[in-house]
């Protein structure tokens, strides 16, 4: 038997054939992939993942490809640190970061999902992909797209940030920027899917796609000694990540690879773009969409299409959803920068910035074990940063220049 039964509706239970679809005909609900867990049970082990190559397709038997995978070879498998100067100023014996912002091969955690989508996609018969995207997604697919032979599509917002630009560009895919929100290239790429045979990442390979995120809840049980940790904080755009990284640990639970999962579910989002914050603290059942205002384009999804499932989940688990301000996203930055080494876009600089919100909060016990996701790469949006972080010394090429600037200085 498969271990892939088929995809199914999630909210009316609808089944389906694993095929490129997305949405249940009936109800309109997003439609997830259906496993055969008796059939996984049999073939997964401890001893089989740890013996498996050192990235992401060492979990190959959890996820929805049913050939040996094809794109994404040395992808996820990213450090897992200890961040013990980070945590001591905030008063955490165990906090540690997964850090995708050094990610293969375009420095997010969007080289995951996008090594699942299109390894699926071939699968399934496609010669070109496509995405919409808020920048890291759209460079992650136009690379796969170029080492893999696919042609290759992205529709991005015309507003965003340079290096992602460039980042598109130097693939060669098809780059087109949309004069509008990110909702508004979602909507127009959802009309294009229904017109061309394009294997579009984040809409008819949805399904797919989203499972790489699992990913990351995986390798965390793993660095952490099989077992799942007693916080996580994850950044929230669509809220897909949030969803699937509480699948991943109770996946593992489920599959009996780690002991019972009590995990706390935090998401981060910023003020400027927090329609998920906002529904959690007014314990609304659904999402007000917001037009984005942030310096965090890669959160900024106004209508975010998993934020009911992720509020339900930070509900369930005693988790906060929290937000914070764009002066706070700098400031996060800037913390996680100079406390350990780590240069994060605005989306780490959210997750960081709600991180500390919390530890001032006291949600956090000392000795408990708390992960942040960081999911991008900070020279991915300097213009953001720039301002914030002060200029170089210039001096002259002699002794004397610099003795007289460093007593200038007070070092």
């Amino acid at each position: 038997m498969d271990k892939i039964k088929g995809l199914f509706c999630k909210e009316c239970k609808k089944p389906y054939p694993a095929e490129a679809i997305h949405v249940c005909e009936f109800c309109f609900g997003p439609l997830e992939v259906a496993y055969n867990y008796e059939v996984i049970q049999k073939n997964i082990s401890k001893e089989k993942i740890m013996q498996g190559p050192l990235s992401l397709w060492r979990y190959a038997d959890l996820l929805p490809v049913e050939s040996q995978p094809t794109v994404g070879l040395n992808t996820g498998f990213t450090p897992f640190v200890h961040a013990k100067n980070l945590g001591k100023q905030l008063g955490l014996d165990y906090l540690y970061l997964k850090n995708d912002s050094v990610n293969a091969p375009t420095l997010s955690f969007k080289d995951r999902v996008v090594a699942v989508a299109l390894t699926r996609a071939r699968e399934l018969g496609f010669d070109t992909v496509a995405c919409a995207s808020t920048g890291n997604l759209a460079n992650s697919v136009s690379a796969n797209a170029a080492e893999a032979n696919f042609k290759c599509f992205v529709f991005i917002p015309a507003d965003l940030e340079a290096g992602k630009i460039l980042g598109n560009l130097v693939y060669k895919p098809n780059v087109v920027a949309v004069e509008g929100t990110y909702d508004d290239v979602n909507r127009l790429c959802s009309e294009i899917a229904g017109e061309y045979p394009w294997a579009f990442v984040n809409i008819n390979v949805r399904p797919y796609y989203s499972e790489g995120s699992k990913t990351l809840a995986f390798e965390t049980a793993e660095a952490l000694g099989w077992q799942a940790p007693d916080h996580v904080v994850v950044p929230i755009a669509s809220g897909s990540l949030l969803t699937k990284i509480y699948k991943g640990f109770h996946e593992f639970e489920r599959l009996n690879l780690i002991p019972s999962v009590t995990t706390q579910i935090h998401g981060a989002q910023a003020e400027g773009c927090s329609p998920v914050a906002t529904a959690f603290k007014k314990k609304k059942d659904f999402i007000q969409p917001v037009k984005p205002d942030t310096i965090a384009k890669s959160l900024a999804i106004g209508n975010p299409a998993d934020g009911f499932y992720a509020i339900k989940i930070a509900q369930e688990t005693g988790g906060l959803i929290e937000s914070v301000s764009d002066t706070e996203i700098i400031e996060g930055i800037k913390l996680l920068a100079e406390n350990e080494g780590i240069f994060t876009e605005t989306a780490g600089g959210v997750t960081i910035a709600v991180l500390k919100k919390l530890a001032n909060q006291g949600v956090f016990q000392k000795n408990k074990s708390v992960v942040a996701y960081i999911t991008g790469n900070g020279l991915k949006t300097q213009e953001a940063i720039a301002p914030a972080v002060g200029a170089p010394w210039h001096i002259q090429p002699n002794l004397k220049s610099f003795q007289n600037t460093l007593q200038k200085e007070g070092k």
